[in-house]
């Protein structure tokens, strides 16, 4: 099954991922390719150790440890170790590539003095049986032929083509998941697919009652529940993991990871229906509606709550990433808003209680109005009213010019 997923470096980019069928022989070679990417990650996290370490001591003679140094690095140890020359050039660059960028995060932060917890970590040394494999391809490490893949140092590789690609790729990364299966993730231009004018706009608010409420009743999003139809099995793998967990020191055993792997299987179900629920609603949203007002809510909070499990299971970030994702597909002008007071203010007066609302009161009363509306709905409409809409036909509609929107 395709997914396709915007990329963090361009907007204009995408990823088309696609199921692989591994050969036995196609298995042994990629994982031997991995051990020697992960053996060059290790070197550098040593080689930057090292240098800071270096640096601390002697500060007026400093070191550096950047990814010309390290490429001049990996040249040397391919002239002198031919076990690392048995494997492509491609992959061994690109995991280069991907230290120096998690590394160079690292710095930023620091630099930046956000607290601990905010900060990505340095990179650290990845363990043989705990890092998962993942080697990335330029345009002149892989080809696609007759339908199948072909990597640098002759693998090849079945890809199940659940959909074309809507254009030549430019990079893949083959990669695998917790439950042992193997994928092609190609990076591809996109182009805008714009969808026919509507007139509609649409207010967003996000909950746990309900994932989405909106301005349009037809268009709400009822909370799925995925993870907790499925408690039940994840609550009896975990007993096995738990049962069969190795003392400390010793090896895992056949049964262990066998559980391991049943307990992933689950978790990466219940991620791909969240997944799909998410696209399907965001993409009957875009196709009915020009402009969207969306709540810019960061669920992050909800995690030290006794909502957490709940929120989680609503998989609210995850949504509001597709309907955002799938509005620049089409080329839809998605507007986020601020969540501030959005539960405490009046769509149709823009009176402000003068306290927050507890949670288990689920309808709001305005006190200088009078209106009353579910809590929800009336958010979803202060979303419009903050976005600077005002569109006719939308259920409990505001006179005009009553409420301005206050500034940022």
């Amino acid at each position: 099954m395709a997914t396709r997923q915007k990329t963090s470096e361009d907007a204009g980019h995408a990823r088309y991922t696609y199921r692989l069928r591994v050969s036995s022989t196609a298995r042994t070679a990629l994982l031997a390719e991995w051990d020697r990417c992960r053996w060059i990650w290790n070197e550098c996290v040593a080689k930057s150790r090292a240098a800071h370490a270096h640096n601390r001591a002697s500060p007026g003679d400093k070191l550096t440890c950047g990814p010309a140094q390290l490429d001049k690095m990996l040249t040397e140890a391919r002239a002198r170790t031919p076990w690392l020359r048995e494997g492509a050039s491609v992959p061994q660059q690109q995991i280069i590539r991907d230290f120096a960028k998690s590394r160079s995060k690292a710095l930023k932060d620091i630099d930046k003095r956000l607290p601990m917890r905010q900060r990505a970590g340095m990179p650290r040394p990845k363990k043989k049986r705990e890092a998962l494999p993942t080697l990335n391809y330029t345009q002149r490490g892989f080809r696609l032929k007759d339908g199948r893949l072909h990597l640098a140092g002759g693998i090849e590789l079945t890809v199940v083509w659940s959909r074309e690609l809507p254009a030549a790729p430019s990079s893949v990364r083959v990669y695998r998941d917790v439950a042992g299966h193997w994928y092609a993730s190609f990076v591809v231009a996109t182009e805008v697919q714009p969808l026919p004018a509507t007139g509609a706009v649409l207010g967003v608010d996000w909950g746990v009652k309900e994932t989405a409420t909106t301005t349009s009743d037809a268009h709400d999003l009822p909370h799925p529940q995925h993870g907790r139809k499925a408690q039940a099995k994840l609550t009896r793998y975990d007993r096995m993991v738990a049962r069969r967990k190795p003392k400390t020191g010793q090896a895992s055993s056949k049964g262990h990871r066998e559980a391991k792997k049943w307990r992933a299987k689950t978790y990466a179900k219940i991620a791909r229906q969240r997944q799909d629920t998410a696209r399907k609603w965001a993409k009957k949203v875009v196709r009915d509606h020009d402009t969207i007002a969306v709540e810019d809510f960061r669920p992050k909070f909800l995690a030290k709550s006794t909502m957490a499990r709940k929120a989680a299971d609503a998989a609210i970030g995850a949504t509001k990433t597709a309907l955002i994702e799938m509005g620049r597909k089409h080329g839809r002008d998605v507007r986020l808003v601020h969540p501030a007071h959005t539960s405490m203010d009046c769509a149709s007066c823009g009176a402000r209680t003068k306290h927050a609302l507890p949670l288990s009161e689920r309808t709001y009363t305005c006190t200088a109005c009078g209106v009353v509306s579910p809590r929800d709905k009336n958010s979803a409409r202060v979303m419009l009213v903050r976005a600077g809409l005002n569109p006719a036909g939308v259920e409990g509609l505001r006179p005009p010019g009553a409420l301005i929107p206050e500034a940022a």
